[in-house]
């Protein structure tokens, strides 16, 4: 059997509904999705933005279980312009699966190496992400996985990473991102981003374009998985 993590449903729903014999069940009080992509069972965890969220749900959705494997997949942030949006990033760094000469034939998609650092809130700045890219050598930013790979090493799971860039330093967030999501709460104050957006309307624009971009990043990992699932 195989485990895919997302952070949240938007960032799954394109893969979920590619999913065969779909089922929605509780494990230790988790919600998880069953269902099966060419006769592999899979099985989806949403384990929500952040530390807190992520380590809480990933010990109880792997407590006495035992995954063939684990993929991480979602969004992440690149931290420098060699990752443009919609790229396909496995980070090398996290996964402990050795695809060999493999991993460049597993998709059709072009798939980037690099390694990928795991922290605590979302980097709004350009100057940031340059400076986080200086000192840690990583190419991308999530928020989740570098605890998702204690979970797995603890368990001994294979892990996999794997990521679609949604936004870059020069296509960064459309607003600041205490408006766009509130980690504590684990979504976005929809009143907080309403009431900026009337004090910044200019910024309309490029919140449209983000959600365009977010569909498309979500098709585009959607299409990695049906492709590498099958072939691990």
């Amino acid at each position: 059997m195989i485990a895919v993590t997302f952070a949240l449903p938007a960032e799954s729903q394109e893969f979920l509904r590619s999913l065969s014999s779909k089922s929605r069940a509780h494990r230790n009080g988790i919600p998880i999705i069953q269902g099966t992509i060419d006769d592999r069972a899979v099985e989806v965890l949403h384990t929500g933005v952040g530390e807190k969220a992520c380590r809480q749900r990933i010990g109880k959705f792997l407590q006495d279980q035992q995954f063939d494997c684990l993929i991480s997949a979602g969004f992440a942030g690149a931290l420098t312009d060699d990752l443009e949006v919609g790229d396909v990033l496995l980070a090398k760094n996290f996964s402990t699966i050795d695809l060999g000469a493999r991993w460049s034939s597993l998709s059709t998609l072009p798939i980037h190496l690099a390694d990928m650092s795991t922290v605590s809130a979302l980097i709004d700045s350009s100057k940031e992400r340059m400076k986080l890219a200086r000192e840690s050598g990583a190419g991308a930013v999530d928020m989740e996985t570098e605890f998702i790979a204690r979970a797995c090493a603890a368990q001994g799971i294979p892990l996999l990473s794997l990521r679609v860039i949604s936004d870059t330093p020069r296509e960064l967030f459309p607003a600041p991102a205490n408006v766009l999501f509130d980690l504590e709460l684990q979504q976005t104050r929809m009143l907080k981003l309403a009431t900026h957006l009337l004090a910044h309307p200019g910024r309309v624009p490029g919140l449209v374009q983000f959600a365009r971009r977010i569909a498309s990043a979500r098709k585009i990992l959607a299409r990695a998985l049906l492709e590498i699932v099958p072939a691990l």
